[in-house]
């Protein structure tokens, strides 16, 4: 009797996604032949600490490999193969041809259970001149880069002009100033982090500008030239070095070549267990399709995290376990300059342009109790649905405590509480790592305090029209404060003595504002209790408001 065959999986594309599959499934199963087909020269690279090498900042590129075939081979007994490319499946036959650059050879290699983990390419720009500037998505990507940062390419780079200002794009322009190169980062938006809503990026941006880069928002690149890149405004910025950030495409070629079904936006389409329209196939990472936690669609995510948990999740429903991707909510976080950034679930401006009706709360807490040492603020941002109270989404920005105020948000939105729910949260508490009533507390009191209709607010990009509608606006700063600078003609009526006070105010709608809105909510809920309903808070105070507009 002849000894049963032992299935096969075969994994395209050894990083993230595809060396999570991969090593879960031998735990799941050792009896199993786990291939594993890299088209690249590593596997198993931390593709997230790229820019910081670029800077510096990780000192030993050996420090990025996490895992080398061999490694792989001799803990899980995986069969890892780089410089291995698939480039045909023959689905009927369940095969795969690859092709072996260091043979100069091309095979055929046999599946149970194929599982497209091939990632996302770095989008390069349709403008002349595109083919000078470098991309940052794998380890050869970042020593082309270096090679020329270090004039072993070319002769030593000093200015550098880095198109796109998102995440990638961002921590580019950090790392190759801590270089001493001059930095220019250039944006089509309006606004560095376009993710993020222009309020909370105008700090990210603010922090930018003073640290020596030069940022131009609302900026096209018309086309790069051997020394420099030209603005469609006829700007030249010098460039020694240019590198693209400005977005990825799933690599989907494969996929698409083999018949199976393919998004609007080139991601493969899978199932909740990530099972693409042929079942005996899988897709999972930057290539496949993802679903949106509030509102179901189709979206594609280019997120490590999430990743990483696809390749887990697949290796268990190939292994006989009935579990499903949940939706994601595209929690992402960014560091620049000792600044962070984050956000999860939609911005304002993507809830508004759905046409959707949202509650906005912006609050300015400290990172942990002003009386210990160090305090500082942070600028925390939450969107609520007015219907619900459910959490829409959140941002924040700060030097500290911005990342773990976001990641609670995150785990109340995963695990379905409402807005309000946050002021009952139980969250650590001493004096240097946070307040009795921490900043999402606050977030949670603000939203339980408008749903109750305990008061009302208005926002920052409503004051104009407030002015025009003939309301008055208060100001209940201190005089010293008000002095410093206020709102457009806004009347100055310290907290302290609008009790007294009151009756000099004039008929009609009144909005108060304050540095932060706390004192505008007491304002508020005071003057209301003395009779005049027709009253609002300003969201976020005075300081939103500057953040905002840039006074």
């Amino acid at each position: 009797m002849s000894a049963v065959e032992p299935r096969c999986t075969i994994v395209v594309g050894g990083v993230a996604a595809g060396m999570s599959a991969a090593t879960r499934l031998r735990r799941n199963d050792e009896h199993r032949r786990v291939v594993v087909l890299e088209r690249g020269a590593h596997v198993s690279f931390a593709n997230c600490g790229l820019p910081y090498h670029v800077g510096g900042v990780i000192e030993k590129r050996d420090d990025l490999l996490l895992q080398t075939p061999t490694s792989l081979a001799a803990r899980f007994g995986l069969d890892v193969r780089t410089r291995h490319e698939v480039v045909t499946i023959d689905r009927d036959r369940r095969t795969v041809v690859v092709r072996a650059f260091d043979e100069d050879r091309e095979y055929e290699e046999s599946y149970d259970e194929l599982v497209l983990a091939t990632g996302a390419r770095a989008v390069r720009p349709p403008i002349p001149g595109a083919e000078r500037a470098h991309t940052l998505r794998d380890l050869d990507d970042m020593d082309a880069i270096l090679a020329v940062l270090d004039g072993s390419s070319v002769a030593v780079a000093r200015s550098v002009v880095v198109v796109g200002a998102g995440f990638i794009g961002i921590e580019l322009a950090e790392n190759l100033t801590r270089r001493g190169l001059g930095v220019a980062l250039v944006e089509r938006e309006a606004q560095v982090l376009p993710p993020l809503d222009v309020e909370m990026a105008g700090l990210v941006d603010a922090r930018l500008r003073a640290h020596g880069v030069d940022v131009r928002t609302s900026a096209g690149v018309a086309r790069i030239d051997a020394d420099e890149v030209v603005l469609d405004d006829g700007t030249r910025l010098a460039a020694d070095l240019v590198v693209t950030a400005v977005g990825v495409v799933p690599e989907s070629g494969l996929a698409e070549r083999a018949g199976l079904a393919v998004g609007e936006g080139g991601g493969v389409e899978v199932d909740p267990q990530q099972r693409t329209s042929d079942p005996a196939i899988f897709a999972v990472g930057d290539v496949a399709v993802k679903r949106d936690a509030l509102n179901g669609q189709a979206t594609l995510i280019p997120l490590a995290q999430t990743a990483n948990r696809q390749g887990r999740l697949v290796a268990d429903v190939i292994a006989g376990r009935d579990v499903v991707a949940p939706p994601v909510l595209g929690t992402a976080v960014v560091g620049a300059f000792g600044m962070t950034a984050a956000t999860v679930g939609w911005s304002e401006k993507r809830v508004r342009a759905a046409g959707r009706p949202v509650r906005v709360i912006h609050t300015h807490p400290s990172d942990h109790a002003g009386y210990y040492p160090g305090a500082r603020a942070i600028a925390l941002k939450l969107l609520v649905d007015p219907r619900t109270d459910a959490i829409l989404g959140a941002q924040g920005v700060g030097e500290a405590g911005v990342d773990k105020r976001i990641d609670v948000i995150a785990t109340a939105m995963r695990g379905g509480l409402r807005a309000s729910d946050l002021a009952d949260l139980e969250l650590a508490y001493a004096p240097q790592y946070g307040s009795a009533k921490d900043p999402v507390n606050m977030l949670g009191m603000v939203a339980d305090n408008l749903a109750a209709g305990f008061t009302d607010t208005v926002q920052w990009h409503e004051v104009d029209e407030v002015a025009r509608s003939g309301a008055t606006v208060i100001d209940v700063r201190t005089p010293e404060e008000y002095a410093s600078g206020t709102l457009p003609d806004a009347v100055n009526v310290p907290l302290d003595e609008l009790r007294h006070r009151h009756q000099e105010l004039p008929e009609g709608r009144l909005v108060v504002t304050c540095a932060v809105g706390q004192r505008g909510h007491t304002a508020t809920r005071l003057l209301r209790q003395l009779g005049r309903e027709d009253v609002a808070n300003l969201d976020g105070g005075y300081r939103t408001w500057k953040q905002a507009v840039g006074v």
